[in-house]
């Protein structure tokens, strides 16, 4: 019922920004944190960052931290994940996901997510 659906991706230089967009379905959105994930080319789908509800806390993987930003925009039900200085092991399928999990420790984990978009595919040439 509830769906997520990403945007944003695309072919990029090394060291260049892009700026992800997961539009989520009406009325519920605040009652979630929203997660980033990604899966890189061979790679099992890996945990990216997260943020919590309202905005209040936001978390990151540490190789990506300093370079991505996560935010979210719950008036029009939108979460962005803003990259820059984007190098090619960023290249991957970005996925948007959703958790009504009210416990920190399981929101860098794919198991505490109960609705996932369908993925962006990011790819960062050198």
């Amino acid at each position: 019922q509830v769906q997520l659906v990403e945007s944003g991706g695309g072919l990029v230089q090394a060291g260049g920004s892009l700026r992800l967009t997961c539009a989520v379905s009406e009325g519920v959105f605040t009652n979630y944190t929203m997660g980033w994930f990604r899966q890189q080319p061979g790679k099992e789908r890996t945990y990216v960052g997260c943020i919590s509800r309202i905005g209040a806390y936001t978390y990151y993987l540490d190789s990506v931290k300093g370079r991505f930003t996560i935010s979210r925009d719950d008036a029009n039900n939108l979460l962005y994940l803003q990259m820059n200085s984007l190098k090619p092991e960023d290249t991957a399928v970005y996925y948007c996901a959703a958790t009504r999990s009210w416990y920190m420790n399981s929101w860098s984990q794919s198991e505490a997510y109960d609705y996932w978009g369908q993925g962006t595919q990011v790819t960062v040439s050198s």
